[in-house]
């Protein structure tokens, strides 16, 4: 069997507040339509192909001429951040909300966590990443202490410029975080966020790095057990700690995450599964609250489609969808609790075909699960629904 998936998601790009969003405080967020609707019109023709615009109405995406199966996925994870899209995607259902420190880390936290890295630390608040480097980085350049900060989600953030803090420093002190984060302070992710630059100059760099919480066996376990090869590319194998990915390959922008998507179909011809992040949509577009910089990127990522469809295997799936939202229209930085597009097609499809509404993320898995061959028993598979309209 020489069966593959390529596995996308499109970190952030939500289309439309799921139906619990009124409990996040996010009725109306829709990231994707509000941002065509910022640009006039997104000019994106090949996801347009796919079936993009028909699973919700998007100013500038056409519906005509689909050769694709298409449609959305509610999430039932409690929590709208990484951590809760990408483990519902592999079985493993967050019923429970992961704990968020709306005022800060508390001081049976922050005293142990101060004592081991041997420095105080400044900040410990909820904040925009980019806004409290800018507030605190020239005293942190100046006394050494690291910035850490949270936001709505289960995150850990410890800020650092690479000059004060060096990368293999700052990265231990994560370490040190991830292993006083637990029981009832177990965050989904405590995260690296290293910057260079001076104050009013202030650029977080690409050597971010994610430490997050194992959740136990999922999808990506089983696959290795079965001998299927996982690539992870972009953040993959930071969110899922390593578990389940037998090659992590991590990525400077979007642009190099497409790139390695690219490398990995041309070197790999055994079954895998080649999964991929592209962050570039969440973390410089989404909360930033830049809808025309996420305008861009999506049109980006769209121009470099073709090429991933050209180097399709027969039996190869390819899989698109996204995490969660980041409506960047609305006032909150934060994530939004959104539906998130769902885009599935072999390179002999030429139909169109309506996945409908799935109630969970975990439908994806199950999917990607049959395509192999593997026992799963997490969601409901769409596989014979693409499958319909293909060939092979």
């Amino acid at each position: 069997m020489k069966r593959r998936v390529v596995l996308i998601v499109l970190d952030s790009v939500g289309i439309g507040h799921a139906p619990d969003a009124k409990l996040y405080g996010d009725e109306g967020a829709n990231t994707i339509a509000h941002v065509a609707q910022s640009l006039h019109g997104l000019n994106v023709p090949h996801l347009a192909s796919l079936g993009l615009g028909k699973i919700s109405p998007i100013t500038g995406v056409s519906t005509s001429y689909i050769h694709g199966a298409y449609g959305m996925m509610q999430p039932q994870s409690a929590g709208k951040d990484t951590t809760n899209g990408h483990m519902e995607f592999v079985g493993v259902t967050l019923r429970d909300p992961l704990p968020t420190y709306p005022n800060g880390f508390p001081r049976e936290i922050m005293d142990p966590f101060e004592h081991a890295i041997h420095k105080k630390t400044l900040g410990n608040r909820p904040a925009s990443g980019t806004a409290i480097i800018e507030e605190l980085g020239e005293e942190h350049m100046r006394t050494g202490f690291p910035i850490i900060y949270t936001s709505g989600d289960s995150v850990f953030q410890i800020a650092a410029h690479e000059e004060v803090i060096p990368i293999a420093e700052l990265y231990a002190m994560c370490e040190v975080a991830r292993s006083l984060l637990v029981r009832s302070h177990a965050v989904g992710r405590v995260i690296a966020r290293p910057f260079i630059g001076t104050k009013g100059h202030f650029i977080r760099t690409s050597n971010r790095r994610d430490y997050s919480r194992d959740f136990g066996p999922t999808l990506l376990t089983e696959l290795t057990r079965q001998k299927i090869e996982v690539i992870g590319i972009g953040k993959i194998e930071d969110i899922y700690g390593g578990h389940g990915i037998t090659r992590g390959i991590h990525t400077t922008d979007n642009e190099d995450g497409v790139d390695q998507i690219l490398a990995a179909m041309e070197q790999t011809k055994g079954p895998a599964l080649i999964f991929t992040n592209l962050v570039d949509f969440d973390m410089l577009y989404g909360h930033r609250n830049d809808p025309i910089g996420f305008g861009h990127a999506i049109e980006a990522f769209d121009r470099r489609l073709p090429e991933l469809l050209q180097r399709l295997h027969a039996e190869d799936l390819l899989l698109i969808t996204a995490d969660h939202g980041c409506d960047p229209t609305t006032p909150s930085t934060d994530h939004s609790r959104e539906c998130v597009p769902l885009l599935a097609y072999f390179n002999n499809l030429k139909n169109e075909e309506n996945l409908g509404i799935r109630s969970t993320y975990a439908d994806l898995g199950a999917t990607i699960a049959e395509h192999f061959g593997v026992p799963w028993s997490f969601g409901t598979s769409f596989y014979a629904q693409v499958r319909r309209g293909s060939t092979f």
